[in-house]
């Protein structure tokens, strides 16, 4: 739960949406994103679109790597002027940044050693082990032929192999990373979880809503489940 005494405002950062949420509002709003999206129009429009919210803080989660509360690289499926793009100054009120991925793992957790793979423009993940987030950048290794698994687990991979094809690469995949990481659980989160006929055995469906209470949980106090990611 949301601290009482603020209001957070939670970006979901996509690569084909935005979506926004205030701890004391029940309804998000979204917005295309995009390849040309970059961190200035991005928050122009956030502000723009909730000009009649009130929210004291923010929690952004970004689809990339975020080390030490900041943006390490250049997004793959956005615009560019997200390193060291200057948070705080543009929402005039305090930021936390995380890996979008590992919010949305923060809402599905429930316990123990849990893997999270958002199937979505890219592949994101995220180990919970004992309720410490591990970012993690699954989605860029090799997997032959000079590709990387968010090549074919992606949304550009889904439309090049035919779902059929695709849903037999992402339980393959599942069960190589279960084989190499030993989760006590899996959760298949993202917009491409909506295109499985049936999950993988072992695995349970995330809500793409949890990414929402994740942002949230970034705000309660003496928080301390990322370390070396978010915003103290």
């Amino acid at each position: 739960m949301a601290a009482q005494s603020q209001t957070i405002l939670v970006i979901d950062v996509g690569g084909s949406h935005i979506k926004c949420l205030a701890s004391d509002r029940e309804t998000p709003i979204s917005f295309p994103s995009g390849p040309q999206l970059t961190a200035g129009q991005m928050v122009r429009e956030v502000l723009r679109r909730t000009a009649d919210w009130r929210f004291d803080v923010v929690s952004v989660g970004f689809p990339g790597v975020v080390r030490d509360g900041r943006i390490a690289r250049e997004p793959h499926n956005l615009g560019s002027g997200w390193v060291d793009f200057d948070w705080t100054e543009a929402f005039r009120r305090p930021v936390k940044l995380i890996n979008d991925a590992a919010m949305q793992a923060l809402g599905d957790y429930e316990g123990g050693k849990m893997l999270f793979l958002g199937l979505g423009t890219g592949l994101g993940s995220a180990l919970i082990v004992d309720g410490l987030v591990v970012p993690m950048e699954l989605g860029h290794l090799p997997a032959g032929d000079g590709r990387v698994y968010e090549d074919d687990l992606g949304d550009q991979g889904r439309k090049r192999l035919g779902k059929k094809k695709w849903r037999r690469q992402v339980r393959d995949v599942v069960e190589g990373f279960r084989a190499a990481l030993l989760p006590d659980d899996i959760v298949l989160g993202g917009g491409g979880a909506a295109h499985l006929k049936e999950l993988p055995p072992q695995t349970r469906r995330g809500g793409n809503a949890r990414a929402f209470p994740g942002g949230f949980s970034l705000w309660e106090p003496g928080y301390s489940g990322l370390k070396g990611q978010a915003n103290k």
